[in-house]
């Protein structure tokens, strides 16, 4: 493949970076794309991890019709904690009652995900409102002026639940301590860390249920507001413990680039 012209890359983004230091990793690891414009169809936040699609070069023209390919997830979610980014990176913002998730529960409230949702934006995401990412907005307290939050018709074609586990809490806490510091960049991370050691204890005794789920789903759909949405179902506290984009598209996560 001659590596100037237009084509598409299946990367592997790894858990901790942004989309951009993917692309700033991949002309490290490949430097014929040094000077090569880059781009990525689809953005994976950076508690997640997985696919994502690269384009290269005169690729970058069609970006729009990258935009709107398939998705596919393995989300694992906890119960017994929700918070503002609606996973592990953000302030906790309720926590207990995990006691009252049961299988047949999670089943049940997993139906009213199936087929045409309309899912509203994580305050905590790049959706660009006034001109300013609601990030931003979020960051600085200023979400009330938006409310409602904006919103956006999606299509998951197929979600079901793989297994219910759980987990300890020194286990849940280092975890979580281990994927936050992964992450560079202005994300709280101290604040949140400070946060997670005020509920988890390294000496804990506590165990949280999780559950495997996975997702198949239309361009623009958020597994962590799937994550967030099943604990208001179900009237727990839950968040996206871990994010595996499997699927985009054609390109699958067995052939992703490292």
């Amino acid at each position: 493949m001659n590596p100037t012209g237009g084509h598409i890359l299946n990367l592997y983004k790894k858990l901790g970076e942004t989309p951009r230091e993917r692309l700033e990793r991949l002309r490290t690891q490949k430097p014929q794309y040094q000077y090569e414009v880059l781009s990525y169809a689809g953005r994976l936040d950076p508690m997640a991890e997985g696919v994502l699609v690269c384009l290269v070069g005169a690729e970058n023209a069609r970006h729009d019709q990258h935009l709107d390919m398939s998705k596919e997830y393995t989300l694992d979610i906890v119960f017994g904690f929700s918070t503002d980014t609606y996973d592990v990176l953000g302030k906790v913002l309720q926590s207990g009652r995990e006691e009252l998730v049961t299988k047949r529960a999670i089943e049940q409230g997993l139906r009213e995900f199936h087929g045409s949702v309309s899912q509203e934006y994580p305050p905590f995401s790049s959706k660009t409102v006034e001109g300013k990412p609601l990030f931003e907005w979020a960051k600085q307290g200023a979400l009330g002026a938006l409310s409602p939050l904006p919103r956006r018709d999606v299509t998951v074609y197929d979600i079901k639940l793989e297994h219910v586990y759980k987990v300890k809490e020194p286990q849940l806490l280092a975890y979580i301590e281990d994927s936050v510091a992964r992450v560079n960049g202005d994300f709280r991370q101290e604040e949140i860390i400070s946060i997670w050691r005020r509920h988890l204890r390294k000496d804990g005794a506590r165990e949280f249920p999780c559950a495997t789920v996975h997702i198949s789903c239309s361009s623009g759909t958020y597994a962590r507001s799937i994550a967030n949405g099943l604990g208001a179902q179900l009237g727990v506290p839950a968040l996206a413990l871990h994010i595996l984009r499997t699927k985009v598209g054609e390109h699958a996560v067995e052939k992703s680039f490292k």
